[in-house]
């Protein structure tokens, strides 16, 4: 959207929230980007660029502003909507590979060169990996800076920064303050109008409290609803009004609290390694699908007239979606034809016999979720699953703990359906069900599905998978959305968020 000049002026003029992490405004006269909604008084047409990522602006040296803080604007959701190059390459930098692993990981990953990636990031974002993966390393620090006590050489390193000298440089560049002039004001009140991503530091040692913003409208019944009601006891719990799970991380593990408020989500997070917190917070918002677009996936809804009464109703429904692709396949496979009771209580002893234990003084969990390769070896006769389920499962976790099945952020959403499928015991729903939560794809379809069948006929909508399939064209490409509308027809815990 930054190289259609005049509704991007249109937007900034009229301070539209709507387009916050869609484009950034650069001021040639004060050198200082920011999000679209800023409070300022919006500068003269002339004055302004547009940029498609804050990495960009910084690029071409801006400094963010200190009023909108436009590094902690919503996440792009072109970038989830998409399973192209560029669009993994995003969400594979959100997820700190460039930081561990560097461009030539990242690229690995892809299965591009370095060059290729390069020349394709400069070409979409108006920067390359280094410059994206600086960016956020940029914000991580000045999140850590003003919502803990940590020293400014710990924050360094936990930010991802190689020094100290770096780290000071890039802060001072970005922001236009030093690391000491940001934690002084992290205790002043904000602006009129300002928005920001943190909150206040929490009592709980080692506890980081943040903000994770949306685009509104966000509905929360159906998305903690879903997440509260299929909750693996030990690795997931609802406890005072927020959903809590365990993480098992790169450099440790950690504990989430998720909590739904009407401008944001409250997130606290408990990490045995700040250089996590990257990863955490990616996590966390691709759990959510904090990052989605839900004015343009309910226009699109909505004009089906038998979908836009229940647009109308509830608008704003993410799909819940997973912090761990490989756990979620798994535990659709223990899903298959059983009430979610069952498929919460094989995955719970799957979790007792084979999830590595953590402590949680806060509340009752008590594991991570076991990873495939704990779970390649298990004895199927310990399995208390019909032989068909029990091949099904140890094949899945066999392909995932030998990398030739991958289902990560870098992942092709068209390749791993065709592996998926090619498993014994992988129908359309299984896989479509993965595709939908595990590997985000907002296009994925549930047609065969029980619930959805029900919803579809108490509309009008055919039955029939096929017609069903035939008639949600219209849909395109939201129709994992949809399918989130049409659940939400029955009274189901999954549909509701716990009292």
């Amino acid at each position: 959207m930054h190289t259609d000049t005049e509704r991007c002026v249109r937007a900034v003029q009229s301070k539209d929230a709507r387009f916050d992490g869609v484009f950034f405004t650069a001021v040639r006269t004060t050198r200082i980007y920011c999000r679209p909604s800023c409070p300022a008084v919006p500068p003269k047409a002339e004055n302004m660029e547009f940029h498609p990522s804050a990495a960009s602006c910084q690029r071409a040296g801006y400094r963010a502003c200190k009023r909108c803080r436009p590094d902690t604007s919503p996440g792009s959701s072109t970038w989830h909507a998409r399973a192209d190059a560029v669009a993994r390459a995003v969400r594979l930098i959100q997820d700190g590979v460039v930081d561990r692993e560097g461009v030539p990981g990242l690229a690995a990953r892809l299965g591009y060169s370095t060059r290729q990636i390069e020349r394709q990031l400069l070409a979409e974002l108006g920067a390359g990996p280094l410059a994206l993966a600086r960016a956020q390393r940029a914000q991580t620090a000045r999140l850590l800076i003003e919502t803990t006590p940590l020293s400014m050489a710990e924050i360094a390193f936990a930010a991802g920064f190689a020094s100290i000298r770096t780290f000071n440089d890039t802060v001072r560049e970005v922001f236009a303050l030093t690391p000491g002039e940001l934690r002084a004001r992290a205790g002043r009140p904000r602006a009129a109008g300002a928005t920001t991503a943190t909150a206040p530091a929490p009592a709980t040692p080692g506890t980081l409290t943040l903000r994770l913003p949306f685009r509104a409208p966000l509905e929360p019944s159906n998305l903690f609803g879903h997440l509260a009601a299929t909750a693996v006891p030990g690795v997931e719990e609802w406890r005072d009004g927020a959903y809590r799970r365990t993480l098992a991380l790169p450099y440790g593990h950690g504990i989430v609290a998720l909590a739904p408020r009407p401008d944001h989500v409250l997130c606290r997070l408990s990490l045995t390694d700040h250089r996590d917190l990257t990863h955490a917070i990616s996590r966390c918002r691709r759990l959510l699908d904090l990052d989605a677009d839900p004015l343009a996936v309910d226009e699109q809804l909505r004009a089906d007239p038998l979908l836009a009464p229940l647009v109308d109703a509830a608008p704003g429904r993410r799909v819940p979606r997973t912090v761990d692709a490989a756990e979620f396949a798994v535990r659709a496979v223990l899903g298959q034809q059983v009430s979610t009771a069952a498929a919460r209580t094989h995955a719970a002893r799957l979790v007792t016999a084979h999830g590595v234990p953590v402590d949680d003084p806060e509340g009752g969990l008590t594991h991570l979720f076991p990873t495939p390769a704990a779970l390649a070896g298990l004895d199927p006769e310990t399995l208390a699953l019909p032989r068909s389920r029990r091949t099904t499962l140890l094949t899945l976790v066999g392909a995932l703990a030998d990398g030739s099945l991958a289902l990560g952020p870098e992942s092709d959403w068209t390749e791993a359906r065709e592996k998926l499928r090619a498993l014994p015991g992988f129908g359309p729903w299984t896989t479509e069900l993965i595709a939908m939560r595990a590997l985000g794809d907002p296009d994925a379809f549930l047609p065969g599905d029980l619930g959805i069948r029900r919803a579809a006929q108490g509309l009008g909508l055919p039955g029939a998978p096929a017609a069903l399939t035939a008639r949600a064209a219209r849909w395109r490409p939201w129709r994992a959305y949809a399918v989130q509308y049409l659940w939400a027809t029955d009274s189901h815990p999954i549909n509701h968020l716990p009292a």
